[in-house]
């Protein structure tokens, strides 16, 4: 999937269908001429309907498509016939999808289970045709209830990806280069900050067959949880990886610093986000020959409460012992 098909932001207007009118008509046939009353009811207004997909990935479907129409409902006919019910709208959309209110950001449904469906906007119902209002007093009642409208709602669709693992990092941490050499993933590298503005997703294979899911999300800075940057943009897709990698590059100032301060945006973002499993990877070590990473590892011992490791994507060292460490964690 290339990074322009990946949309995880869409802004959506709903509307479900009206429901049918109800029926005024008296029976009328041979030898019949005041047949009491028999106009059937309206049919059911079409609903808008999100359904759950696990084979889809993106909101890319939805990019162009800002107008869900459900079919309005037939009007009742003589001989208590009920009109024809509205045609629904089903959508699919990814598993991991948040709907929310536009305008008052309130969220309504997230869409987590393969097949579960959500109405967004429910169909009017028919009216009653003139039959239901017949009584001792009015045998001939000559009207029928109008069909009620349907609805109409703004809604906004988020998609907060679903993977194993989730990359954590600043801008050109090599975050990128990782997920291209552990899985078959072809994210974009270059040499600069935010080559990566939307999550890349791989997956990664390990022994016997056995697979996880990791995720790129685009780097953070200083100041994302309050929106800097590309701020909850991205922030919100780590929500649902079960384990977070950390990485931080072996020629950074201070390596448990930045650590500090990817922890602390994630804690001011949502404080549950540290309930995950943590691991830290030391990425770039191949600019480290033995004896300055010996000298990195007294120092980092003392420092780090979670585990570390160091790693090379580019002279793939220490990938195997990575893959390791975070099949264990998410399998213990």
């Amino acid at each position: 999937m290339t990074e322009g098909n990946f949309v995880d932001y869409v802004k959506l207007h709903a509307t479900s269908g009206n429901g049918g009118k109800g029926s005024v008509h008296l029976h009328r046939e041979k030898f019949i001429t005041k047949g009491g009353p028999d106009g059937g009811d309206g049919g059911r207004g079409g609903h808008v309907v999100l359904v759950a997909n696990s084979n889809m990935w993106t909101l890319h479907h939805l990019k162009f498509r800002r107008h869900l129409r459900a079919g309005h409902g037939g009007n009742g006919a003589k001989s208590r016939s009920t009109g024809a019910d509205g045609e629904d709208v089903f959508v699919s959309v990814p598993l991991g999808t948040v709907i929310r209110d536009t305008e008052t950001q309130e969220i309504l449904h997230e869409l987590v289970t393969e097949g579960e469906e959500y109405i967004v906007a429910e169909g009017g119902m028919g009216g009653r045709g003139n039959w239901h209002f017949k009584s001792s007093t009015n045998q001939t009642p000559r009207y029928a209830q109008p069909g009620v409208e349907g609805q109409q709602y703004d809604i906004t669709l988020e998609l907060k990806i679903l993977a194993d693992v989730g990359l954590v990092g600043f801008p050109n941490a090599g975050k990128s280069t990782l997920l291209s050499v552990i899985t078959s993933a072809k994210p974009k590298i270059a040499d600069y900050e935010f080559t990566t503005l939307k999550p890349n997703l791989g997956i990664v294979e390990y022994r016997d067959f056995q697979t996880f899911v990791m995720a790129d999300i685009p780097g953070i800075i200083e100041g994302a949880a309050e929106g800097k940057g590309i701020g909850h943009r991205f922030l919100r897709h780590i929500e649902r990886n079960s384990t977070l990698l950390f990485l931080v590059p072996a020629d950074a100032p201070d390596i448990h610093e930045q650590y500090e301060i990817l922890l602390d945006e994630l804690r001011r973002y949502n404080p549950d986000l540290l309930d995950k499993e943590r691991l830290v990877a030391i990425s770039k070590c191949d600019m480290l020959d033995e004896e300055l990473q010996q000298e990195l590892k007294q120092v980092l011992d003392e420092q780090f409460n979670v585990p570390y490791l160091f790693i090379s994507s580019v002279a793939q060292q220490g990938i195997q012992e990575l893959k390791d460490q975070l099949w264990n964690m998410l399998n213990e």
